[in-house]
């Protein structure tokens, strides 16, 4: 009799395992057909209700707040998109394009990031600003500054309607770098000899093991100079400001507070991240509306992509990482000069 009641025990447990997995088939399924059919798509959570009771038969103003935090690199995975680049954009193209939501806000706590990642973060934020997500309206973003929103992340906030920060916030930071690390001497130390064919003169200009040419330089230097100048003339344009007086002063690389960018006009204004929410809901004309963020759902090309992976786990301790970002040797990057290796 202990056998026979074992048994079925072990029938229904393989019932319940069976059906266990054809729930999660058909949860795969309906999710990768909604890939297909409309997109990837960001899912709503409430951050502050409607100071008004809920009317069931008519759907409410919304302010969307889209986060930008840490590095922008394009390096980095995506929750739904390919990168994290990728996230942004869609976030913000999903709400330019939804008629309920009245406003943006982009809560940038950010030192900066690569180059082209941020220029088209920008152009994202800026389209929603000025209507260009396909066919969509003009909609307010109103930037919100946390601790950090210096080089790349203010490149991005130039993008945005009304550009809020804390006091004590750390922005600015106007400039372009890129880094190298010459390993020559050290070669020579250890009786390394690098061997390199190549098909032009400058194919490997930031080579580590020799010492660059005054010609190479020269052009490394006009490359950083012209990024520069594409970053100068946004921030000139954007916030209505002199780009001479720009070059002479403040875009020199410097990081100052919120306060003095207020004082400066590299921002409109000051306050906490509710008051950008009021910002967002008085440029929207939206009061009662609901405060929302986007949260990443589950997606059939996220579960293929971790039953891909067959990395052995590991444990990996890196300080440096922890604290310093990755910057890759060649690449042109919006940062602050501590930031640099």
């Amino acid at each position: 009799m202990p056998q026979k009641s074992s048994g079925c025990l072990w029938m229904l447990a393989g019932f319940g395992l069976c059906l266990a997995l054809l729930c999660a088939i058909a949860l795969v399924a309906a999710s990768f057909a909604k890939d297909k059919s409309s997109g990837p798509k960001f899912e709503e959570s409430i951050v502050v209700e409607s100071s008004t009771p809920k009317d069931p038969k008519i759907s409410p103003s919304k302010i969307a707040v889209i986060h930008l935090r840490g590095v922008i690199t394009a390096s980095e995975a995506g929750a739904v998109g390919e990168t994290m680049v990728d996230d942004l954009k869609l976030q913000l193209e999903q709400a330019a394009t939804d008629s309920d939501v009245k406003a943006v806000v982009l809560a940038v706590d950010s030192p900066g990031g690569e180059v082209t990642a941020s220029d088209v973060i920008y152009n994202a934020v800026r389209k929603v600003r000025d209507g260009g997500f396909n066919g969509a309206g003009k909609k307010p973003v109103v930037v919100y500054m946390g601790s950090l929103a210096a080089s790349g992340g203010y490149y991005v906030a130039c993008g945005g309607s009304y550009l809020m920060a804390n006091e004590t916030t750390l922005t600015g930071s106007i400039g372009v770098i890129i880094q190298t690390l010459n390993y020559r001497e050290l070669f020579g130390k250890v009786g390394l000899e690098s061997v390199t064919f190549k098909s032009g003169a400058f194919k490997d200009m930031l080579s580590g093991s020799r010492q660059m040419t005054q010609e190479e330089k020269d052009y490394v230097q006009k490359m950083v100079m012209d990024t520069y100048g594409q970053f100068v003339g946004i921030v000139a344009r954007e916030r209505h400001l002199n780009e001479d007086e720009l070059r002479k002063g403040l875009a020199d690389g410097r990081i100052i507070s919120g306060k003095d960018a207020k004082e400066a006009n590299l921002i409109n204004g000051l306050g906490y991240i509710e008051d950008a929410y009021a910002k967002a809901k008085e440029l929207a004309e939206a009061k009662d509306a609901v405060i929302i963020r986007y949260e990443s759902p589950f997606h059939f090309s996220k579960f293929a992509r971790l039953l891909g992976q067959t990395e052995k786990a590991s444990v990996e301790v890196n300080i440096t990482k922890a604290f310093m970002p990755k910057l890759e040797a060649g690449r042109l990057y919006f940062l602050p000069s501590f930031y640099a290796p």
